[in-house]
């Protein structure tokens, strides 16, 4: 009984030091989310890096709170919520250090890491109050692939089969789900179930989306969680696909379906997948956000072709969804989101020339805000940039033909070689066909460079600006 009171009692005393921290603007929850390979683990590890080794070979001119020498220190402390798994910064800095040094490996779920930040209050009451403050910073990294779900929750089962049924039938899923399509032409819908053949065909589903994004580097992956399960691996909610023969069914028979039946238990388990997983998330994280930083690789499917470029257009104009905000929004309608700063981020920046930043920038641009007609960011602070969370490259100049051209240097992830060269133009505007028919880009995937040591910042480009948007307000 003791040990119930002491808990109940530290549980009471952490929830009044966040209400008070609350009330007097000493909290953020930073969220980070990215599709996959867009470089969600880097990014926190050098974001975290950058804040807690600031002073130390770091470059955060663009930091106010750093450039006005107010910044103090910072540390990790124990995070709020025990019951996720914590952000692997130690691992994964630790590999940026080796030698040779390597990309940390990869996050496939939720994770945090808590920060305090110490700092000399300037133009906020605190400096009133005290002679430093302390700002608390909760960074949650969660994966994109997870708000591409988010749409399900206004589709029914048959709505979403018909859709996913015509993007299987387009190029270039369409040649590799072949064999998966003509399964379902032959299946039973109302026969009894055998969960054995009703967890093979889900699996198949599963490895033709594993195959779509990481072999054709496509982005619009559903249902997200099939490819990072997390927790849920395995479990039969994660077992449904697709049903593609609506067209040849009586809508009476499909509506009166029982759960025993192949049918009805696919629907179930999709209703289910929407309830449990979708809507769990959005309700138990999404909506304590305060701000949003959504990094996208656009360098892979410019290298990857047309086909690639366009589901990542498809899969950007989805994620928008998930920040519509307005009267007619989704969101509006099920949830009270409170996210008032966003920013998109262009990743891997330094694996372009720097003349081509402001040309991977307004190609965001255009990508974030094709759909800005139909969306509405009440309240929300909205910015894009290019950056690179951790520098894999030098830039320098060439000759060639006898002029002066810009030149990156790095070593090549494939086979660790040092090499030299310019990559091509980044459009910036949304390609055209003539710009696919040139061939013009040329993405080389470089390795971190050998310069991080356990004392030092990790060389980064941007980074202090992308601190000074979304924590800087926070630290004045």
């Amino acid at each position: 009984m003791a040990f119930i009171k002491k808990s109940q009692l530290d549980n009471l005393k952490q929830k009044a030091s966040d209400f008070v921290n609350r009330s007097i603007d000493q909290h953020v929850t930073l969220a980070v989310t990215g599709l996959s390979r867009s470089g969600k683990t880097a990014f926190i590890t050098s974001l975290v890096n950058q804040l807690l080794n600031e002073g130390s070979n770091s470059q955060l001119s663009f930091f106010n709170v750093v450039h006005q020498g107010r910044y103090i220190a910072a540390k990790r402390v124990p995070q709020k919520h025990l019951h996720i798994p914590r952000f692997e910064y130690d691992g994964a800095f630790a590999a940026l250090c080796q030698s040779p040094p390597r990309w940390p490996k990869p996050t496939n779920g939720i994770s945090e890491l808590r920060l305090a930040v110490k700092y000399q209050p300037k133009d906020s009451l605190l400096k009133y109050a005290t002679e430093s403050a302390t700002l608390y910073i909760d960074i949650t990294d969660y994966p994109g692939e997870w708000l591409l779900d988010l749409p399900l929750l206004s589709l029914t089962f048959e709505e979403w089969s018909q859709q996913t049924t015509a993007l299987l039938c387009q190029a270039p899923r369409n040649q590799y789900a072949k064999a998966f399509l003509e399964k379902l032409a032959d299946f039973d819908p109302f026969a009894n179930v055998d969960e054995n053949v009703l967890a093979q065909l889900a699996q198949e589903y599963t490895e033709l989306l594993l195959l779509f994004r990481h072999q054709l580097g496509l982005s619009v992956i559903q249902p997200g969680r099939f490819i990072l399960p997390g927790e849920l691996e395995d479990a039969p909610i994660l077992q449904f696909f697709p049903y593609t023969g609506f067209d040849k069914i009586d809508s009476n028979d499909y509506q009166n379906a029982k759960d025993d039946c192949y049918i009805g238990m696919l629907r179930a388990r999709f209703i289910e997948y929407k309830e449990r997983v979708v809507r769990r998330f959005y309700k138990e994280h999404f909506v304590h956000f305060d701000r949003q930083i959504v990094l996208a690789d656009c360098l892979t499917p410019l290298n990857n072709g047309a086909d690639s470029f366009a589901d990542l257009q498809n899969a950007m104009a989805m994620i928008m969804q998930s920040f519509q905000y307005g009267q007619s929004g989704l969101l509006s309608r099920l949830f009270s989101p409170k996210i008032d700063r966003l920013l998109f981020a262009a990743t891997k920046a330094d694996h372009v020339t720097p003349e081509q930043h402001s040309h991977l920038v307004a190609l965001l641009n255009k990508l974030v805000f094709q759909t800005k007609q139909t969306l509405s960011f009440e309240g929300i602070e909205m910015k894009t940039m290019a950056i690179a969370s951790v520098k894999a490259t030098q830039v320098g100049k060439s000759q060639y033909q006898g002029k002066s051209i810009p030149v990156i240097k790095g070593r090549q992830l494939s086979d660790n070689k040092v090499i030299t060269l310019f990559p091509g133009t980044v459009p910036s505007a949304i390609p055209t066909l003539e710009y696919w028919q040139q061939q013009a880009f040329n993405y080389i995937a470089f390795a971190p460079m050998e310069s991080a040591h356990l004392d030092e910042s990790l060389p980064h480009l941007r980074m202090d600006q992308m601190l000074q948007f979304l924590l800087g307000d926070k630290l004045k």
